[in-house]
C-alpha cells in the first residue's frame, strides 16, 4: 500500500486520519505516529 503526505486513511480502530506534520508557532512539531500496519486502507 502506498501512503503519501496528505492522504486520508482509515485506521483499523475505525478512526479516519490525514497524513501530515503540524508545525507549531514555537517551532515544535506535534505528530501522532501510527505504523503502516495500523492503517486499514487509503481513502483518498
Amino acid at each position: 500500500m502506498e501512503i503519501k503526505e496528505f492522504d486520508k486513511v482509515l485506521l483499523k480502530t475505525g478512526e479516519t486520519a490525514y497524513v501530515v506534520d503540524v508545525d507549531k508557532i514555537d517551532g515544535d512539531i506535534e505528530t501522532t505516529i501510527v505504523e503502516q500496519n495500523d492503517i486499514e486502507k487509503v481513502l483518498s
